[in-house]
């Protein structure tokens, strides 16, 4: 079996397990970034850094293929592209819960919990790389809140 017949393979059988298809994932995309665009906490980040919001869209169709459907549309580097802002645990938390709340509305309940469970390890991720790049290491369970770590000196 060539590395494309595995990849369709394993696509096949998420796609049977949860219901996910691309048609759902830019649901999903759109309906969520229409809810951080009206977001009084995170909006004010997207807004200073996308100014044409269709190509964003787009990529974050492909990442989620990517990442919930195993599809490789997405070729980027999302830790690269959030080390810059200016976000901690918080703007994780209200991310997170707005996209649980897009997902249990838009989709089938498995293919929610499939986004939930994946979004949450990306949240950690990037998280856990901002906080590294700040130059604060978390211990398991611990949060990076930004004024916290600049009131004690840790960020550089």
């Amino acid at each position: 079996m060539t590395a494309v017949e595995r990849r369709q393979k394993i696509t096949a059988e998420i796609v049977a397990r949860t219901g996910i298809t691309e048609p759902l994932i830019e649901r999903l995309v759109r309906d969520f970034y229409a809810r951080i665009r009206a977001d009084v906490v995170l909006a004010p980040i997207f807004e200073a850094r996308i100014r044409d919001w269709e190509p964003h869209l787009e990529r974050m169709c492909a990442f989620w293929s990517s990442v919930a459907l195993m599809s490789g549309r997405y070729h980027g580097t999302p830790m690269a592209k959030h080390m810059p802002l200016p976000v901690d645990a918080d703007h994780f938390d209200r991310w997170l819960a707005l996209f649980e709340e897009t997902a249990l509305e838009v989709c089938p309940p498995a293919a929610a919990t499939h986004f939930v469970e994946l979004a949450r390890r990306i949240a950690a991720s990037l998280e856990l790389g901002i906080a590294g790049s700040q130059g604060v290491l978390l211990g398991n369970g611990e949060r990076f809140r930004r004024q916290e770590a600049q009131a004690a000196g840790e960020i550089r």
